[in-house]
């Protein structure tokens, strides 16, 4: 029989191939010649009326400009896109040619945001795109190809007056006084040209498709890579009350004070957008709903538990070690008793402060309490946790998150809290589906009851490397890093992914 560990690497590797930037276009996107040509995305169809121009944004595109200008052929005119300072050189070096452009392809590559900070060159491709949206037609269809991870550092054209640097240092400021992600994205679309929904409107009147790889949780179209074809539900107002609230008011650079008092009070009404669509192509949810398939596959009853798990990684590792407790019990006559009521309400309170959208842990707890006692079980759930750094170490989310579990299952095994641990065999993964976790080669890791006891065999102290964030060295040194997650580049990006597996031994 495989062991856990071979199933939950196929569970991994099939959900992140069904979020690959070629295979998912393919999938969703075709040309219908004949007559008069049609672009089918999904079950819409949109009609080539005279030209079709392509622009996109961030890590993922250039695998989708790939397929894209494979499946239009000679229908596409000219496109333009902006990726990260040296993928091209990466892919090629990791073999990946079906990611990159074919030579003589109509698209040109600008390369730019070294380190996902804009700079010149994604500029002068912001600039580039911008004006391909300006000088299009009625008759004109406009394909956007986005992907999250990127993007908004990809598109940086701040309305003129308002300089680059301007711009950096104003979101520097806020991100010091401890502004959070979706404040600064609203005072960044606020001062931008593309942002926000402006790509859609400068491309006015033509047809606007937009194809997303979402990178953010919950998938909403005015987030993701700051919504440059989706209707902005902020207002000027929004941008005022953040700057206010940081105190930053009163010493803005001139030209955003001018771009400030000139704005339009209301966002652009939603029917100024009826000639856009929005289609989401891959997200985590997508990928977790393979993971699940595959998991069936293989025979395990499987579940999926969130696609939207955030939270500092200790506290979500907590979560994920009380509900492998929960779920050992099933598998003894242990079931229904106080030790599983117990766990079950400090699960539901723990998960009332984590606020996981879209959770409904009762119903959840429900279902598991359906699955029957001999069948292995898969958990799956997917997201984005955080990290508090205290220390010096080299890791990542994903790798510590495996680290933590791996301690807390120790630590109810030792206290005779989850007797019934012992009749099970459990091992926990946790992966970026980007193929690196934080800036290791690493995706991720594995972690299972017995880390702990066999790392101090090793004489590695698993706390003393939590305490440094050094989640990566831990697991390099420990069994000659058997359990690190190494996937390579995978040239897609929808979060990162996390399944338990647990069968009787």
């Amino acid at each position: 029989t495989m062991s856990l560990r071979e199933h939950a690497l196929s569970l991994f590797y099939g959900a992140v191939g069904t979020i690959r930037p070629a295979p998912m276009l393919r999938r969703a996107l075709k040309l219908q010649r004949g007559g008069c040509p049609q672009l089918l995305v999904k079950d819409q169809a949109f009609p080539v009326k005279r030209d079709l121009y392509l622009v996109g944004f961030g890590k993922a595109v250039l695998g989708m400009a790939a397929a894209a200008e494979e499946i239009l052929g000679d229908h596409l005119t000219r496109g333009i896109i902006n990726v990260p300072l040296g993928i091209q050189e990466s892919l090629q070096r990791a073999g990946m040619q079906e990611m990159l452009l074919k030579p003589h392809s109509k698209i040109q590559v600008i390369e730019g945001a070294k380190n996902n900070l804009p700079d010149a060159e994604a500029l002068k491709g912001a600039v580039a795109i911008q004006e391909l949206a300006e000088g299009l037609t009625a008759d004109d269809l406009l394909l956007v190809l986005i992907s999250g991870r990127g993007g908004s550092a990809l598109l940086p054209a701040p309305i003129p007056p308002i300089l680059l640097e301007e711009k950096e240092k104003l979101t520097k400021m806020l991100a010091a006084r401890g502004a959070a992600i979706q404040e600064l994205n609203i005072v960044r679309k606020t001062l931008s040209v593309l942002k926000g929904g402006g790509l859609a409107q400068l491309a006015h009147p033509a047809q606007v498709v937009s194809l997303i790889l979402s990178d953010v949780i919950g998938d909403p179209l005015d987030i993701i890579a700051s919504g440059p074809t989706a209707a902005s539900s902020h207002s000027v107002q929004d941008c005022l009350q953040i700057l206010t609230k940081y105190n930053l008011l009163h010493n803005l650079p001139k030209s955003v004070q001018t771009v400030l008092s000139s704005s339009p009070t209301k966002p652009t009404a939603p029917e100024n957008y009826s000639h856009v669509s929005n289609i989401i192509l891959g997200s985590n949810t997508l990928a977790l709903e393979e993971a699940k398939r595959q998991a069936e596959g293989l025979g395990y009853a499987a579940l999926v538990l969130s696609a939207a798990v955030q939270g500092e990684v200790g506290r979500v590792a907590t979560l994920y070690c009380q509900l492998i407790q929960l779920l050992c019990l099933g598998f003894t006559s242990l079931r229904e008793g106080p030790l599983s009521d117990e766990l079950r309400g400090n699960l539901l309170q723990l998960a009332a402060e984590l606020q996981i959208p879209g959770l409904d842990l009762e119903e959840f707890l429900q279902a598991l309490r359906g699955l029957g006692p001999d069948r292995p079980v898969c958990i799956l759930a997917g997201g984005e946790t955080t990290v508090q750094l205290q220390g010096t170490g080299k890791g990542g989310r994903n790798q510590e998150l495996a680290l933590h579990v791996g301690l807390g299952l120790h630590k109810a095994q030792a206290t005779g809290a989850s007797s019934p641990q012992g009749r099970c065999e459990i091992l926990f993964l946790s992966g970026g589906t980007d193929g690196q976790d934080g800036p290791t080669e690493a995706a991720g890791a594995f972690s299972s009851p017995g880390l702990v006891a066999e790392a101090l065999q090793e004489g590695l102290d698993v706390e003393a490397f939590l305490r440094n964030n050094d989640s990566y060295t831990f697991f390099s040194q420990f069994q000659g890093g058997r359990h690190l997650l190494v996937t390579g580049l995978t040239g897609t990006n929808v979060m990162d992914i996390q399944a338990i597996l647990i069968r009787a031994k």
